[in-house]
């Protein structure tokens, strides 16, 4: 049998982790989405526990910034100190200890600093880097796009969540499928809350790069002044809310 290509990144569950990244409560106020930035992590981690993907959770400087958010879910899980940008020199002897690893999917912030930090060290050590690029996020929508496609320029994938997790998966007569997809949808479901599906439009790339979802709502598209000096905007919104304007 042909040896597999690593630049096709494959996904599979015995040899990936899943890194959280500094999830913390001084970010919650200034992290643009951070509410559905947690909730997608929290997705992602109910799914690797379900999957038995390993997970670790590091807190950037926690003495200043404050814990990891309780609604991420990573009770059980020992957070790892750090002040260094990025994960690997605090998770060296975790990585060393796993010979079989090839993937680690990533999920924080911020995309700009601590993300990319973190990723051109594992892509320098060789493993494959999946960006959950719907559960990464920054202080601004530039320095988290701009982020993104630097990452990928230097050999990343951007995938969302649900790409990784139907990767995860692979099959539907999977024995976890039914459990992941109603968890999965559940979560999403109340990230899109009072949504209709006929209110749905396929976006923009930059939609595609918004969290939580790849939609957003036509309302949004009705008046000239809620599209308006989004980037101008310091004021972090939400996909959804009436105020948030469209990426075109």
């Amino acid at each position: 049998m042909a040896a597999a290509r690593t630049s096709l990144g494959r996904v599979l569950p015995g040899s990936s982790i899943l890194f959280l990244c500094d999830m913390q409560e001084r970010f919650r106020h200034s992290i643009v989405y951070f509410p559905q930035i947690v909730s997608v992590a929290a997705r992602m981690l109910r799914v690797a526990r379900l999957l038995q993907v390993p997970a670790l959770l590091t807190e950037q400087y926690p003495q200043g910034l404050g814990p990891t958010v309780p609604e991420l879910g990573a009770e059980g899980l020992q957070p790892v100190s750090k002040t260094c940008f990025s994960m690997v020199p605090t998770l060296q002897r975790e990585l060393d200890s796993r010979p079989q690893l090839q993937s680690v999917l990533l999920c924080g912030i911020e995309a700009q600093v601590c993300i990319l930090h973190t990723t051109l060290d594992l892509l320098e050590r060789g493993l494959q880097v999946h960006i959950v690029v719907d559960a990464c996020s920054s202080r601004s929508q530039v320095d988290r796009l701009t982020a993104l496609a630097r990452m990928r320029q230097s050999g990343a994938f951007l995938s969302t969540s649900e790409g990784l997790i139907m990767q995860l998966v692979r099959d539907a007569a999977h024995p976890k499928f039914r459990e992941v997809v109603t968890r999965s949808w559940n979560v999403q479901r109340a990230m899109i809350g009072h949504l209709e599906p006929k209110t749905w439009r396929m976006g923009t790339l930059e939609d595609f790069l918004t969290p939580p979802s790849l939609y957003r709502s036509r309302r949004s598209l009705r008046s000239p002044s809620r599209t308006a000096g989004c980037w101008a905007s310091s004021k972090a919104r939400t996909p959804f809310s009436d105020e948030s304007p469209a990426l075109t």
